[in-house]
């Protein structure tokens, strides 16, 4: 999957994710109709859903879709809720994306390592005296 692809499947699921959070946190919080739980319900399971889709390793995955949210939720803060980011916020959003920039172009391991694999060195036989 190109850069270009795999961030903007980021930013897909990260709107589904924080969509789905702020419907639920307008219920909660603001007193809304609890009617937007079965929206919030459906963009979270959309989340759900799109994090399938992402490449490489689960872990790595998360570590570098988490500069993405934080974009993201700066982004919404600004755009949905009206309050302007701080530079403070902006400083953190551009050290999360460098973040997930150093992840996500990485090299990935060269081979998968056998984690069941037994230890020569502890399970070879002690000579003791």
């Amino acid at each position: 999957m190109t850069m270009l692809k795999t961030t903007a499947l980021f930013v897909v699921t990260a709107v589904a994710e924080i969509l789905g959070c702020y419907l639920t946190y307008l219920w909660l919080r603001q007193g809304k109709s609890i009617v937007l739980l079965v929206p919030a319900a459906l963009s979270l399971a959309a989340f759900a859903w799109l994090l399938t889709f992402h490449p490489t390793a689960a872990g790595r995955t998360y570590a570098a879709y988490g500069g993405v949210y934080v974009s993201a939720g700066i982004g919404w803060l600004w755009l949905v809720e009206k309050e302007a980011p701080t530079p403070r916020d902006l400083f953190g959003v551009a050290i999360c994306l460098a973040g997930m920039l150093v992840i996500g172009t990485g090299t990935p391991p060269r081979e998968p390592v056998d984690l069941d694999a037994p230890v020569p060195a502890l399970d070879e036989p002690r000579n003791e005296r």
